[in-house]
């Protein structure tokens, strides 16, 4: 049976393009079967040529089901395109880094070639990565229900008005607020939007939901990690009447009128993250943060590696026993063998 590998680029970069162009004929190289959207493969043909690789084209040839990887070629603004496209089905994404930072994204440009022998030979895992259900009602109504892998980012929608908002944990308030906004984020998108608002990082193996307000006017108004299983709401407050506006992944938006409810709960659809290695994510923040690490000596050598002598026995002198309280009631000028009663006076 045919192993297809549908590739996805942004394809309103040229490198992006050419990236999608080589994935493609290396893929076939390696039997493989590559394949394209439509409108994708017509911009790739504009810009170059038609492919002499046997190109699938998805939806017409073949149906996403019937694809085993997703190889995803830009930043992590084309991931999270492509994970509202496999939303609904069972097909992990493998990220090709062309981008800035690119947390999402396994590998990077020069390593094309290595990663479709990785695919090739199967040399990959798949990890799954949280996401969240957002809805948001208004007066009793659902109006709008979608999903987020990084983040659901409350903004206030005029520069000039400030957004005063009530968060809430588990159905209870917890403080409210002036502010700009509020994100509602997953460790995923902990190094986002969150964390470019002074959210925590957040290692992708904890499972937890982070809320982190944006310029707040407030005393208690801090970066907040709580339980998965909680229940997260934001209420745009009617003590004003600016607007608000709802981004999920900085691709879906909604507007928010004063009264507005944002609820966000975990989903119970989770994305899949192909990886063709097993990079610690403290190694990735290094590399993608350009973070100093200059003058680290690694952990210590362990105990049974290195022969060392016995451990000294440090002996200390035994401490003087206390005095009674006997003793303590004595005067100072009485010998032990003196009496203290004035009748005994001779």
């Amino acid at each position: 049976m045919s192993r297809r590998v549908l590739v996805l680029a942004h394809t309103g970069r040229e490198e992006s393009l050419r990236a999608a162009w080589d994935a493609c004929t290396q893929l076939h190289a390696s039997g493989l079967v590559p394949v394209l959207q439509k409108s994708e493969l017509a911009d790739v043909e504009r810009f170059f040529g038609a492919l002499d690789t046997p190109i699938e084209i998805l939806n017409d040839h073949v149906n996403l089901e019937d694809v085993e990887l997703v190889m995803v070629l830009g930043g992590d603004g084309t991931i999270l395109r492509a994970a509202e496209l496999v939303r609904e089905v069972d097909v992990p994404l493998l990220g090709v880094n062309l981008g800035h930072v690119g947390f999402l994204a396994e590998s990077e440009r020069a390593d094309l070639a290595q990663t479709v022998e990785w695919i090739a030979s199967r040399q990959y895992t798949v990890e799954e990565r949280m996401t969240i259900d957002v809805q948001v009602w208004v007066k009793g109504q659902k109006i709008w229900h979608t999903w987020a892998l990084n983040e659901a980012a409350i903004e206030k929608a005029n520069r000039e008005r400030m957004l005063e908002v009530v968060t809430e944990v588990d159905e209870r308030p917890l403080t409210s607020f002036g502010c700009d906004g509020v994100v509602l984020a997953t460790p995923t998108g902990s190094t986002a939007y969150a964390f470019s608002s002074g959210g925590p990082v957040v290692w992708p193996e904890v499972e937890a939901l982070v809320i982190v307000p944006i310029s707040a006017h407030a005393l208690f108004a801090k970066p907040l990690v709580v339980s998965p299983r909680s229940k997260l709401a934001v209420e745009i407050m009617n003590r004003t009447d600016a607007f608000g506006v709802l981004w999920c992944d900085g691709r879906r938006s909604v507007d928010l009128p004063p009264g507005a409810r944002v609820e966000v709960t975990r989903s119970a659809t989770p994305v899949r993250l192909a990886r063709t290695h097993r990079t610690p994510f403290s190694a990735r923040l290094v590399r993608k943060f350009q973070l100093p690490i200059h003058g680290w000596r690694g952990p210590a050598p362990r105990s049974g590696e290195v022969h060392t002598g016995p451990i000294p026995v440090i002996r200390t002198l035994s401490p003087a026993p206390l005095p009674s309280p006997r003793d303590s009631e004595m005067p100072q000028d009485q010998g032990p063998g003196e009496s203290s009663d004035p009748t005994n006076a001779k």
